[in-house]
């Protein structure tokens, strides 16, 4: 196997990016940009760690990153499982990467910035759904911001319908669940009680 170990040889593999590649990044956001997160319903936030890196789902009503100016975004936390695996890296190291989706498009956006987490009361008020406020708000300083095309969700044809998995062909959280603490978790009941309970704790 042959192995690269130097950047060296990755451009000498895949030669250098073209004008569009690198004229597309910016340091703030441009209302083209704006519009497209002004669009996402959905975001995935990476933070590092000094256990290690962290992937996380974000979603909420469309629109739901506030641009608060051209170098600031704000993202509102709410309620989830309590692990706060990403806030618990951004409080140690605040670099973070923001990759916005737009159901149907298949452009994304790649934010690159520093955050950190604000608990102002009005601020997250500001962030209510059905009364409930934000718990936290991640706060992010943008220091690169451009668009990915679109041949990642073409090739995977993400939004084809007829392309979706039919989810009683996949093991459920509760099986899951029951599997990895060995039965102490009943995952019938867990599959179960979870419609009830989204709902009653969405926001």
């Amino acid at each position: 196997m042959n192995e690269i170990t130097s950047v060296e040889e990755l451009e000498a593999l895949y030669g250098l990016p073209g004008e569009t590649s690198l004229v597309k990044e910016l340091d703030r956001i441009i209302p083209e940009y704006a519009a497209l997160i002004a669009a996402s319903p959905f975001l995935a936030l990476a933070t590092a760690g000094p256990e290690g890196l962290d992937c996380s789902p974000r979603g909420d009503l469309a629109g739901f990153v506030r641009i608060h100016d051209e170098r600031t975004l704000m993202l509102p936390d709410r309620r989830g499982n309590n692990r706060v695996d990403s806030l618990k890296n951004i409080v140690r190291d605040g670099r973070v990467g923001l990759l916005f989706l737009v159901p149907g498009s298949g452009t994304t956006l790649r934010v690159n910035g520093r955050a950190r987490i604000v608990v102002d009361e009005d601020l997250c008020a500001s962030f209510a759904v059905k009364g409930t406020p934000a718990r936290s708000v991640v706060v992010i300083h943008v220091e690169a911001v451009y668009f990915q095309c679109a041949r990642a969700i073409v090739r995977s044809d993400l939004w084809n319908a007829e392309n979706h998995v039919d989810a009683k062909s996949l093991p459920s959280p509760g099986r899951i669940l029951a599997v990895t603490s060995q039965s102490r978790i009943d995952g019938e009941a867990y599959d179960a009680e979870w419609p009830e309970r989204a709902g009653r704790t969405m926001w």
